[in-house]
């Protein structure tokens, strides 16, 4: 792999994003809308809430309705009394007391299940969205973002999303209303015990409003935190082999822990504005409950309410705690929501590949592939330099090329470019006569099988990885494509053939294993051009004679690039094309080359492998 992808970094990314390309629209309404700054965290919600505005409304009347019941309560209670002291009958108002109890038990859960139904439905409407974005990520964003800190935004984050819509932003209206209508019954029983609770209760508004641009701070901490350790976490979980072979189970374990108490700190701090706010309008709502006896107990003393009249506006004093512990969890779930959304965001505004879907693969018997470079130049970011100066070969339908060179020379970044991971800096690459930039991405792909370097294998069964890249692929391409791979005697000795789990990352099966499963999906495809990034390099003798001459086989039907630096490969390609510090330093057979090229013939000499017998 090419050392000059490990030095890009995050700031180049945003770089990149605003270059035009072929995948980047240029200048207009997306650009003007992030000039004007990112839209509010409340205005993004509502477009996640849009979908689910029908079960939100829902809810929320729900929830209100059984408020407006519990409001007739005190009503009933006021009825009771003074039925009482009028020695009048109670069982008309003892009845409607128990329907109204009963109406509120049953509509109260019906609008919290609806609610909650929606939220869960506005959480996977923006898991949906956010996975299919970070999937068809830019590699230029992907290969310098974290995968763990990723993976917290798609998780833990839209989690949040669920609470904010349904608590918060739902919460402020029926809490609002629910408010409202109290405070107006209170007023119409007795404005003196009003203005006394309305005073309690705007000093406990102040210390909240001192409260809340502390949550909203910590709660970003808090986020980001965890973002960072669920990438700590994924770093040491997805080497753990390394890890423990090189003892440094407490050095790693250390650094996760660090991340875990930073995330624990940041938690606490949220969690401590969090309940300021919240048991400052609980304190509020105990102040003005004694306020309001004292102040009632000396009105009803002097004559100028009654008795009924001070107990219903008691109850509504107490009518009042969960709304506006509704109200100061709204606003404090906002906060938290906040940060979520604007780390969704932040996510959702990495630069990604067009959507498009997904394309047939070639028919059987599809014509082979032409290439052709033409004055190519290619950096990673503009302040690296450059890996490609002025690369220009053609590759003919059907046949092997072999590319050789130094480490560093740009091999690997050449199946980069045609892939289109990458766009050239300048130059174009012609795929059949056509610039890659006016192909369309999915089809452009449908045509290649890529063996990498490294032979990555998913979690899964072993069927699954196959079938990966074709999914359509029946059973008897399989038997071809794992007899072209030897991989029968493999499948013969599991214990449950093509269906047994092969680990994570294939960690159960040999790395010369791994590359044959790679070289079979990639088979499967039936590619009308197939990259090959040494993928014979972990192979035994026996295994790679037999795979060599498969693939001399294929190229025989098929355009096949190779990227090698075993003699007994490149001897074997059509046209072998030398790279030295991003430059074509000759084009020939390997008799031509040594005979011509002094830097093949030093590295056949010095850093190939002897030609197999």
């Amino acid at each position: 792999m090419d050392t000059q992808r490990d030095q890009f970094d995050a700031p180049a990314v945003a770089a990149e994003a605003r270059v035009p390309g072929p995948d980047r629209p240029a200048p207009g309404e997306a650009a003007l809308r992030e000039a004007a700054g990112p839209a509010p965290a409340w205005r993004v919600l509502l477009r996640y809430m849009r979908p689910s505005w029908r079960r939100l409304a829902l809810g929320g009347l729900l929830n209100l309705a059984a408020g407006a019941v519990g409001l007739a309560l005190p009503l009933a209670a006021k009825r009771l009394l003074d039925d009482l002291g009028a020695d009048r009958p109670l069982s008309g108002t003892l009845a409607l007391m128990g329907v109204l109890v009963v109406v509120t038990a049953a509509v109260g859960p019906l609008g919290e299940y609806v609610l909650r139904r929606a939220g869960e439905t506005i959480v996977l409407t923006a898991r949906r969205r956010l996975v299919s974005h970070l999937l068809r990520l830019r590699m230029s964003a992907a290969d310098h973002t974290e995968p763990g800190d990723l993976m917290s935004r798609v998780t833990s984050d839209t989690t949040l999303l669920r609470q904010v819509t349904t608590d918060s932003l739902v919460g402020v209206v029926t809490g609002s209303v629910t408010v409202l209508a109290t405070v107006t019954m209170m007023g119409l029983l007795d404005p003196t015990l009003l203005a006394v609770t309305a005073g309690v209760l705007v000093l406990a508004g102040t210390v909240v409003r001192v409260a809340m641009p502390r949550l909203n701070r910590a709660s970003r901490d808090a986020q980001k935190a965890v973002g960072r350790m669920s990438a700590a976490l994924e770093r040491t979980l997805g080497a753990l082999r390394t890890v423990k072979a090189s003892g440094a189970e407490h050095q790693e374990e250390a650094a996760v822990n660090r991340a875990a108490e930073e995330s624990w700190r940041a938690g606490v701090r949220a969690g401590k504005w969090l309940a300021v706010a919240g048991h400052t309008a609980e304190l509020a709502l105990q102040v003005a409950f004694f306020t309001v006896l004292a102040v009632g107990g000396a009105r009803v003393t002097s004559g100028t309410i009654g008795v009924g009249t001070l107990v219903a506006f008691l109850m509504y004093v107490y009518y009042l705690v969960p709304p506006l512990q509704q109200l100061v969890g709204a606003a404090g779930q906002y906060q938290i929501g906040a940060a979520a959304v604007a780390r969704i965001r932040e996510a959702e505004r990495l630069p990604a590949e067009p959507a498009a879907p997904p394309a047939e693969l070639p028919a059987p018997g599809a014509a082979p592939a032409r290439l052709e470079f033409r004055d190519v130049r290619f950096r990673y970011t503009p302040d690296l330099p450059l890996v490609h100066r002025g690369v220009t070969f053609t590759v003919p339908p059907r046949g092997m090329t072999a590319f050789v060179g130094p480490s560093g020379a740009g091999k690997t970044t050449l199946f980069s470019l045609i892939e289109r991971f990458y766009d050239p800096t300048s130059g174009s690459i012609l795929l059949d006569g056509r610039d890659l930039a006016s192909w369309d991405i999915p089809t452009l792909r449908s045509a290649i099988g890529y063996v990498e370097q490294d032979a990555p294998i998913l979690s899964g069964s072993l069927r699954d990885n196959l079938v990966l890249g074709a999914p359509g692929a029946t059973e008897h391409d399989l038997r071809r494509v794992l007899s072209v791979a030897r991989l029968d005697d493999l499948v013969a000795r599991l214990p449950r053939g093509l269906d047994t789990p092969v680990g994570h990352r294939g960690t159960k099966l040999s790395g010369g294993e791994r590359q044959r499963v790679a070289i079979a999906r990639a088979l499967l495809r039936r590619p009308r051009l197939l990259l090959l990034d040494e993928a014979t390099s972990q192979l035994d003798a026996v295994n790679e004679a037999a795979l060599r001459d498969t693939v001399v086989d294929v190229a025989g039907t098929t355009t096949v690039l190779v990227v090698a630096h075993r003699l007994s490969t490149v001897t074997l390609a059509d046209r072998i094309v030398v790279l030295d510090a991003g430059t074509v330093q000759a084009v020939g057979t390997h008799a031509e080359l040594v005979a011509s090229d002094p830097l093949y013939a030093e590295l056949a000499a010095t850093q190939f492998l002897t030609v197999a017998p």
